[in-house]
């Protein structure tokens, strides 16, 4: 059964060209389309779609409208996915869109738009609770969070970054294993040993795996810090 989506970005070119590529498949249906954030707003609470694709910049701010939605959209419907589109690998951003949890929300750059299977794979995720970064930008939060002083991602090791950067990305620990070509009873103590480091319980309002990439941004110093 394909999942039902609603799209939202501002650019019409751009949301045509990406509900087709997502309608080539079996695996989504576009349901509907908006070209503001009060307009996806309305269109899921009239469609109750499974997920939604929203760009950040959108009318009526151009500034962060989509986030916005994305936080108001899963207050309001917990069981719709959300993956955000955004031009720029900013910590900024993702601290923002991930700081009332982190499940069923995705935020992925707007580069991948032309890659079918990386948006399908974000879709289905965030569709099933669960929630994926991009690379570029966990790269940016680990490298950022490293130089930060105080920030507890200074005590991983450089293997645990790796595995934490597969997290981020939504890997599994089978597929961080393979990446890496070392043993998945090697990646699963990595993470135990990530997730103890970094002072992370279980909580069902968040996903430890990518709340571990955004803890940094908790703990870096205040401006003239």
């Amino acid at each position: 059964m394909s999942l039902r989506l609603v799209l939202a970005d501002d650019n019409y070119l751009v949301r045509e060209g990406m509900r087709r590529l997502l309608d080539e498949g079996d695996e989504v249906t576009t349901v509907g389309t908006a070209a503001s954030a009060p307009a996806l707003l309305l269109r899921v609470r009239d469609l109750r779609p499974d997920v939604v694709l929203t760009d950040i910049r959108m009318p009526p701010t151009f500034t962060t409208d989509g986030i916005t939605a994305a936080l108001q959209l899963r207050a309001e419907h917990p069981d719709v996915g959300v993956v955000v589109l955004s031009q720029h690998a900013d910590a900024s951003y993702a601290s923002a869109l991930f700081a009332q949890g982190t499940g069923g929300l995705a935020y992925l750059l707007k580069d991948r738009v032309g890659d079918r299977e990386e948006l399908i794979r974000a879709l289905e995720a965030v569709h099933t609770g669960g929630s994926v970064v991009d690379p570029q930008v966990v790269d940016a939060l680990l490298a950022a969070g490293r130089r930060a002083a105080g920030s507890p991602v200074r005590d991983l090791s450089q293997r645990e970054v790796d595995v934490l950067r597969g997290m981020a990305e939504g890997r599994t620990n089978g597929a961080i294993a393979a990446s890496l070509h070392v043993s998945e009873s090697a990646v699963s103590k990595h993470v135990a040993s990530v997730f103890a480091k970094l002072g992370l319980h279980e909580s069902p309002d968040t996903d430890r795996r990518v709340r571990a990439v955004l803890t940094w941004v908790e703990h870096r110093p205040g401006p003239g810090a």
